[in-house]
């Protein structure tokens, strides 16, 4: 699978489908009629896009806009972010200040705007897109994804959120807030 395969998915699987969960399943059901190397090529895709999505340029942006900002939450909303398509997320991750210029996100903004605490939250995320490969691997093999964790653990595929040394790789949610602000802040100052 090459790149421009991977965002065709990806994207294709926006046209096909009209909710999350809809589109996490036709995504599984493409990948699973692939042979498990594209499967695993997916992953590893998937792997590098994300990581270049979870900078700590863009985690301020996130942070700032949405005034949240748990890696967890960061790390959904670059999922998020992802299944708008190749050209939002290559014009974001490219420059994090024109986060405010994706129609979605400033829909998304307004929704949150006007949130009055019933129902669920309108928060950008998208937990269950990261797992796709996982569960196409399971459907094609029948079996649970220690194989395809092996196969990735073969090819040095590591999934591990990239920014968290740069905010002291201390515990996921406030703290590291507190530590990327000041930072951001320090930089902003001098």
């Amino acid at each position: 699978m090459t790149i421009d395969e991977f965002w065709d998915v990806i994207e294709r699987s926006g046209r096909e489908s009209s909710t999350r969960k809809a589109r996490v399943a036709w995504l599984v059901d493409e990948l699973a009629r692939r042979p498990i190397d594209g499967i695993v090529d997916d992953h590893d895709l998937w792997t590098s896009t994300m990581n270049r999505g979870c900078t700590v340029d863009l985690y301020a942006a996130y942070w700032f806009v949405f005034l949240m900002g748990s890696l967890d939450g960061c790390e959904y909303f670059v999922r998020w972010l992802a299944s708008l398509g190749r050209e939002t997320f290559e014009m974001v991750t490219g420059c994090p200040d024109r986060l405010v210029e994706a129609p979605q996100v400033l829909r998304m903004v307004e929704l949150e705007e006007s949130y009055d605490g019933t129902g669920e939250s309108p928060r950008p995320g998208f937990e269950s897109l990261g797992y796709m490969a996982y569960y196409a691997d399971e459907k094609a093999t029948g079996e649970d994804a220690d194989g395809l964790r092996e196969v990735l653990k073969a090819r040095a595929v590591e999934s591990g959120f990239p920014l968290v040394p740069a905010i002291g790789g201390g515990p996921r949610g406030s703290r590291g807030i507190s530590t990327m602000s000041g930072r951001w802040l320090a930089g902003c100052r001098g």
